[in-house]
């Protein structure tokens, strides 16, 4: 059986069993499965520009017409050499097409397939871990870990330099998706210019949004029950300007989302492995662990309804919208801090 912990990626795949004929990469993080599956593809072949050996096909093909994967696996190269073929990602069943290559592995050419998040109960990934000849690799958001090193490793190839603090404060504004948390990165040394250092000033300037991080810290601050940080968060976002429905509205979507991660806790799922589905930054994945801690089912349904009671006031009657808002909020507050054992 190989199944390797999401720690455990880079280490195995810098040092990749040679039994291994069919790697697949899957877990919420899209842009970390492209990532790793196109950086061993490249690894696994003498030229990644040549077709012949570098072989992309479509996993919706594939899924139609299993054969077809089954076919190029067993093909013999024209000019010898190491052969790849990467199957992009599809939502439809591929087990069909992989099961005649985990009973007799190609010989010729290493199988990189691309996956969603697979649950554990899943034909493909259960086959892929529990066959000898394959390798099954999770691919979730970046720790803080992660970041840095990505961080570091961008700045550095630019010719620029990050001090701790600046690098921890980029940090914790990415997150949830490799590719996503480069985009940001090469957005910010572009903005650089000639400037030879990467500072908080240009982080703040660039990267990310202040009012939606201050929304985020009065969405955290309702569900963690912490009074003085939603009083700061809301005051702040009264004074630029935000409508009291939309601070609203943003607490009654981060509640429906708790409500749904909750019932898959409540089904028989892990914590940390429903938060891990959400592709949330980094900064609020241990907030939302708390949440889903301190709020049951029966109370979030309770905050679902009443925030749309509360967004619906605020829209019937503007002038009152503002007192309406916090009093809702104030309330939901209190009910965190009072049902933290449920």
């Amino acid at each position: 059986m190989v199944a390797i912990k999401a720690h455990e990626a880079d280490r195995t795949l810098a040092r990749l069993d040679p039994a291994w004929r069919l790697i697949l990469f899957y877990g919420p993080d899209t842009g970390l499965v492209a990532e790793r599956a196109a950086t061993l593809a490249r690894k696994s072949v003498d030229d990644p520009d040549d077709a012949f050996q570098l072989i992309r096909m479509d996993g919706d093909a594939i899924a139609a017409d299993p054969l077809k994967l089954v076919d190029e696996a067993n093909t013999i190269g024209l000019f010898g050499g190491r052969r790849a073929i990467r199957v992009s990602a599809t939502g439809k069943p591929l087990i069909a097409a992989v099961e005649p290559l985990l009973t007799a592995p190609s010989q010729d050419a290493l199988v990189i397939i691309e996956a969603g998040d697979l649950q554990r109960s899943n034909p493909l990934r259960t086959a892929c871990e529990r066959a000898k000849s394959a390798l099954a690799v999770p691919c979730y958001g970046d720790a803080a870990r992660d970041l840095g090193s990505i961080i570091d490793e961008m700045v550095r190839a630019a010719g620029k330099s990050i001090d701790r603090n600046a690098r921890e404060h980029l940090s914790s504004l990415l997150g949830g998706d490799r590719q996503t948390s480069r985009r940001e990165i090469e957005k910010l040394l572009l903005y650089l210019g000639d400037d030879p250092a990467v500072t908080e000033s240009h982080i703040e300037a660039i990267v990310g949004d202040t009012a939606q991080r201050e929304q985020a810290m009065l969405v955290d601050a309702v569900f963690a029950g912490r009074l003085p940080v939603l009083d700061l968060a809301q005051a702040k976002l009264a004074g630029e300007g935000l409508d009291p429905g939309v601070m609203l509205g943003a607490v009654l979507r981060q509640a429906l989302a708790l409500l749904k991660a909750r019932q898959s806790v409540d089904a028989g799922r892990s914590v940390k492995d429903v938060v891990g589905t959400m592709r949330l930054p980094y900064p609020r994945i241990a907030t939302t662990e708390a949440a889903l801690g301190a709020w049951s089912t029966a109370k979030l349904t309770e905050a679902v309804g009443l925030l749309g009671a509360a967004v619906l006031a605020t829209r019937q009657n503007a002038e009152t919208g503002r007192a309406t808002a916090t009093r809702s909020l104030w309330t939901l507050a209190r009910l965190a801090r009072s049902g933290r054992s449920d």
